[in-house]
Formats: structure tokens, sequence, C-alpha cells
């Protein structure tokens, strides 16, 4: 019924106003160091202004009151489910992956493979191929990645995201596929926000808690993590390496790229993107540099639309800045670009030889 409207010739949006204030007031903490000691200064200051803007200042310690609830012979290695208390009443379900081949006494290196979207949380990283819809998922993105991780040899840690998988809040809840693959991304932000914490915040923090656990586990060697994950996966790995230096590896897959272009221009992506005033800050290229000198490899589809309208050239950039903190420490041969030939999935072939070449006893 065209009378209950009008037609609208033009409409007068303030995304070129919000492009130009970026452009302005944007990377106040941009990585501009000159020497090892004014990095390591740079550092400590914006790892410091990262970590009050994601809000994990507010977070509260609790004890971890960790429940293996389910142990599953797989081919090859056991599955655990656990429990773990993050903050206090905020629970995180796990899968333990452990290779068979562990022998007792023998202390493994860790990786923990958190998920992104459309993983229907832990499930994917996990391989729950049992699930007709977490096989199609697998298929699409070569999600099963902990599977993967666990057959080379390392324990394995598939947790579950707030908002995702076990965790999905009341609007995302139930047994139909799209609902099981949904997250509740949007409602947390919208309750955390204004109680000074972001959805970023709590990823990080629970797997801050989480690398807790693993230090505890008697088949780690504490001092030999490692966090890789694709998209969402690749978000927490980001903050998680940047912000907790025990993770002494990391593989960032599907999220590297200048937030102007793929977090501002495409601004319909998840909230779980975006941090009140962090861009003021730095960009992911700065966030790259607070990982450096420890091992970070990149992994980048050159077909990913995640990339942003000028693709790949904003993720060099991005990656170029990041160079800059890995060379002023001398460490340039502890940072590498897996640039390779499709979308937006987990690709793993320069990844878990940089996993294991990194994390080897």
């Amino acid at each position: 019924m065209t009378d209950r409207v009008i037609h609208i010739d033009h409409y007068y949006t303030c995304m070129d106003y919000l492009m130009r204030r970026f452009d302005r007031f944007s990377r106040q903490m941009a990585f501009r160091a000159r020497t090892p000691d004014d990095c390591l200064a740079w550092q400590r200051e914006l790892r410091a202004r990262a970590a009050a803007v994601l809000g994990l200042p507010t977070m509260l310690e609790c004890p971890l009151d960790a429940q293996i609830t389910e142990r599953t012979e797989m081919d090859g290695y056991l599955r655990e489910r656990i429990l773990l208390q993050t903050e206090p009443g905020v629970i995180m379900p796990l899968y333990a992956l452990l290779p068979g081949d562990l022998k007792p006494g023998e202390r493994r290196a860790a990786v923990l493979a958190p998920h992104g979207h459309g993983s229907a949380g832990k499930f994917s990283p996990a391989g729950r191929r049992d699930l007709p819809i977490v096989e199609q998922q697998i298929g699409v993105y070569n999600y099963d990645y902990g599977v993967q991780l666990v057959r080379e040899g390392f324990v394995v840690f598939c947790p579950d995201a707030r908002g995702f998988g076990e965790r999905r809040e009341t609007a995302t809840q139930g047994d139909g596929e799209e609902q099981f693959l949904s997250a509740s991304c949007f409602q947390i932000a919208r309750m955390a926000q204004p109680l000074g914490q972001t959805v970023a915040g709590m990823f990080t923090w629970d797997l801050k808690r989480l690398i807790d656990y693993v230090q505890q586990r008697p088949e780690c060697d504490p001092e030999r993590i490692g966090s890789a994950g694709l998209s969402g996966g690749g978000l927490q790995t980001l903050y998680l390496a940047a912000l907790d230096e025990r993770v002494k590896c990391a593989v960032i897959s599907g999220y590297f790229y200048g937030v102007k272009d793929s977090l501002l221009e495409l601004s319909a992506n998840c909230p779980c993107n975006y941090v009140p005033g962090l861009w003021l800050l730095a960009d992911m290229g700065d966030l790259g540099g607070l990982i450096a000198p420890r091992p970070l490899l990149i992994e980048t589809g050159d077909r990913d639309s995640l990339n942003g309208k000028r693709g790949v050239a904003n993720v060099i950039e991005q990656v170029e800045i990041t160079r800059g903190a890995y060379r002023v420490l001398g460490a340039e041969d502890r940072l590498a670009h897996d640039l390779f030939s499709g979308e937006h999935l987990w690709h793993g072939v320069e990844a878990i030889p940089w996993l294991r070449r990194w994390l080897a006893a």
C-alpha cells in the first residue's frame, strides 16, 4: 500500500562522517617504536589500555571448579567434556582432546582452539561429525581444526564462547539447525556494555581462565601453550595472545584486516567485533604487534569477503604494521603470513607445521 509511505530519493546517512572521523581520531597509540625499549614500553601501555576498554578489570575472579562430565574414546584420541567456572556462576563447557599415544606422566604442548560463528560453538572444532549440521559446517569451513591438531599430538581444548553452543542466551536457544548454529552476541552486548563489559572482553577473560586450567592439567606443559582459531576464533586468539603472554604461539585465521574497511564500512558485522573506544587506540596491526616477539602466523584467503572492498591490500597493510614490531624486536622470522587461494575457511597447511615448530619441546 504505497499511500502508507513516501518514496525517499536521498538518504542523509552519517557513514561518510564516521569514515572521516576514523581518519582523524583513530590509532592514537599506533605502533611507531624505533628501538626495542620503546617497543616494549608501547606494548605495556597499549596492553593496559586495551584491557581496560575490553572491560577485563571488571571481571571477577572465582574458583574454576572444574568438572569432567564425560569421557569418550574416539579414533586415536580421547574426548572429555568439562565444565569450568570463569566468573562467579558463569560456566564454560568445553571439550578436551587428548592424543591416544599420550604416556603416563608425559607432558605435551597444548593448543586452545576457539571457534567462530556458524560453528555451533565447540562442536565444529571438536569434530562432532555425528551431528549432520556440524558435519556440513566442517565441510564448508574445514572447521574441525581441533581434531586436526590432536592428531598432530597436541592436547587440544575446544571451548564454547559466551553466547554459543551450550552457552546461548534465551533469544537463540532451541534445537532447530539455524538456532544450533546461531550466537547470542547481540543479546550479550546489549546487556554487558552498559555494565562496562564487552563480548570480546568476555571471550578473552574466559580463555585466560582456560589457560589457568590448562596449566593445572598433568598432561600439559604449562610453558608450551598455543592458540589457533578461524574467524571469531581468530578474534579470540588475537585478543588473548595480545593480552596474555602465556600464549607462546598463535595462529589467526580469517580475522586480520584494517577495521575501517572491514568493520566500519561493513558495519552490519556481529557486535562481538565492536569494542567501545578501541579504534581510538589501535587497529588490528597494532594489536598484532602486542604479540611480538612470540611466534604468530596469520592465514588469509584471497577471496575472503571479510577482507573488505580492497581485499588483500587491506590485510597486508595490517600485517606490515605488525611486522614493524617484530622487526624492531629482532624477531621477523617469528611472523608469517599464509596468503592462500580460497574464501573464508581454516587453511592449516602452514599453520599446523608452524605450531609444531614453535611449540616443540
